[in-house]
């Protein structure tokens, strides 16, 4: 059974867990641990905590429990002193306050939810991450630089304060992996701070797995702005220190109502300029057809446009296959 590791966190993590959790692998996902924005940054700021968030919506994507239990740890609480919370987000935060270890928690959560997986934290260190900008601004915070909707300046420098230590279980899951995937999700709030955490990237250097990066559908405002595929890729390899052999991309249209919401937050499509040195590239239809909708509960900008878990799913395996 091939062992793959997901690196990430936040939705587009959740769509490549989702599809590829009912297939014949030995799976495992390395989460981001430093989210601070919404509901995860109340909990991290009023309990001293660790940031829930992706690790609650890992734990569901990978979920076999009943629906009830999934829709339970997805709910969003709509009003009152608990409006904009996730129950899953409560629930972690709480049995974190309970449990003898970190680890005894995200044991307990995953028998709660049968995943079908590993769910790993990248560090069980308190950090945040900074970003530094070509204009000479810094901003601190992995919430505060998600909403930096405004920042025009490209970022020239992302680090963890403090510098943090990687979870030896993270490490021994990359170094055992067959695959690795990357993405999707925002590049400097998803992705990079998993690679920031000391040896993470090392231990994807030293392993001799296939890296599949998966692409995202479009630019983020305040940290890919106006970026190409080729500009995704450049800024990558300077925290991943390793070409991927594979590069995922969307060649299916968005439609002209989804390009006008993206516009007025200075978003785009992330246009294809690749070339095949070094690495494959493969280009299919990748687009969920049913955009997210907001809700009213959501504090947090959030995407419309996902990938389809399905569609990925179908085009990683053929890659495991080959």
């Amino acid at each position: 059974m091939k062992k793959i590791t997901v690196i990430g966190g936040g939705t587009g993590t959740f769509v490549v867990l989702s599809g590829l959790k009912d297939r014949p692998l030995d799976l495992s996902v390395v989460v981001s641990m430093m989210d601070s924005g919404g509901s995860t940054g109340k909990l991290r700021d009023q309990l001293g905590v660790l940031p829930p968030g992706d690790l609650r919506q890992c734990l569901v994507a990978l979920s076999d429990a009943p629906l009830l239990w999934r829709k339970l740890f997805l709910y969003r609480f709509e009003s009152g002193d608990l409006k904009g919370h996730n129950f899953g987000n409560l629930f972690l935060a709480a049995l974190e306050k309970v449990s003898d270890s970190y680890n005894q928690a995200i044991e307990t959560a995953s028998y709660v939810l049968k995943t079908k997986g590993k769910v790993i934290p990248v560090t069980l260190d308190k950090l945040h991450l900074v970003a530094e900008y070509e204009n000479g601004k810094t901003v601190t915070g992995e919430g505060m630089i998600d909403e930096n909707h405004l920042e025009s300046s490209r970022i020239k420098k992302a680090y963890l304060t403090p510098a943090g230590t990687a979870n030896p279980k993270a490490i021994e899951a990359i170094k055992s992996s067959d695959f690795i995937i990357v993405g999707p999700g925002d590049l400097y709030t998803s992705i990079i701070p998993v690679l920031l955490v000391k040896d993470i990237a090392r231990a994807i250097s030293d392993s001799k797995a296939k890296i599949i990066y998966i692409m995202n559908l479009m630019t983020k405002s305040g940290q890919t702005t106006n970026y190409s595929a080729s500009q995704h890729l450049v800024d990558l390899k300077k925290y991943l220190a390793k070409e991927p052999d594979f590069i995922l991309l969307n060649n299916a249209k968005v439609s002209f109502d989804i390009l006008n919401s993206y516009k007025k937050y200075n978003e785009e499509v992330v246009v294809n300029d690749l070339n095949t040195k070094g690495y494959k590239v493969i280009e299919a239809d990748l687009i969920d057809n049913q955009p997210i909708k907001s809700e009213s509960s959501d504090v947090l900008y959030r995407s419309i446009l996902r990938h389809d878990s399905k569609k990925v799913a179908e085009v990683l395996e053929k890659i495991f296959n080959a």
